[in-house]
């Protein structure tokens, strides 16, 4: 098969599973694609701010917000805002009850409630050692994602209170709050539309459930070593883990590099 793009999670994909941290040897695979003429795209629950060293990378096409906001270069290929009255009544609520929300715009700011659950949720998914900047008037900005820090318990008494709206957890302790449904397979349905690619041509490598989604959509889904089980029984092929050259490993397997 010849494949013409490959899209790949961030965090605990590109980045090793442990630290963080982008590995040369990484660096070095998207040139090597890049040189072979396949598209690269990053698909990531980050916002777009935080995509800095992702673009240092040389990957021009960016999936973020979990799906929610893409854009190639400078132009927006696709996004999907909450409704601003919808985003202000969570914000009031959450603000009532002292629990944490999360907004991703174009950059990242929380709500102000600090907790230690909260910095370590932080940390896993996002690989911040402090909490972003908080904006009183968020609710009047483009918002593409919202998350709750929250608890099973608490995540169902916002179930209740707000029927209209979706809960979708994606981490122990965090819960992504949709308007409508947002995942990172349609927003690659959007970039290959937009490359005029069929997904039979992407390959897709991802560590989380979040990631099922986008690896079964792809003609190749890789799950890396660290990806969780569910994750794992949806790929085509399991490789080693981030922080073990995985990406590398599947490539060279495949016949890709």
């Amino acid at each position: 098969m010849s494949y013409k793009i490959v899209f790949f999670d961030v965090d605990g994909t590109l980045t090793h599973h442990e630290n963080g941290t982008i590995s040369s040897k990484t660096r070095e695979i998207v040139k090597s694609l890049k040189h072979k003429g396949l598209k690269i795209v990053a698909a990531t629950g980050r916002p777009l701010s935080l995509c800095e060293e992702i673009r240092e990378l040389g990957i021009d096409t960016l999936i973020t917000a979990n799906g929610a906001f893409t854009v190639h270069d400078e132009k927006v290929i696709h996004k999907l805002s909450m409704d601003k009255d919808v985003a202000r009544e969570v914000f009031e609520y959450a603000a009532s009850q002292n629990h944490g929300l999360s907004f991703y715009t174009k950059e990242l700011s929380v709500n102000g409630v600090k907790d230690d659950n909260i910095l370590k949720a932080l940390k896993e998914t996002l690989s911040l050692s402090g909490y972003p900047q908080m904006n009183e008037r968020i609710y009047d900005e483009d918002i593409y994602l919202m998350c709750l820090y929250a608890n099973e318990e608490t995540a169902e008494q916002y179930a209740q209170r707000f029927p209209h709206l979706m809960f979708k957890r994606w981490h122990p302790f965090v819960v992504s709050v949709l308007q409508e449904e947002i995942t990172k397979s349609v927003a690659i349905l959007n970039v290959l539309n937009y490359f005029n690619i069929d997904h039979s041509e992407a390959i897709a490598f991802g560590d989380g459930e979040n990631d099922i989604d986008m690896i079964e959509l792809a003609g190749l889904g890789i799950a890396m070593g660290n990806g969780s089980d569910t994750l794992k029984s949806a790929a085509d092929f399991v490789t080693k883990k981030s922080g073990e050259d995985g990406i590398e490993f599947a490539l060279k397997n495949f016949g890709i590099l």
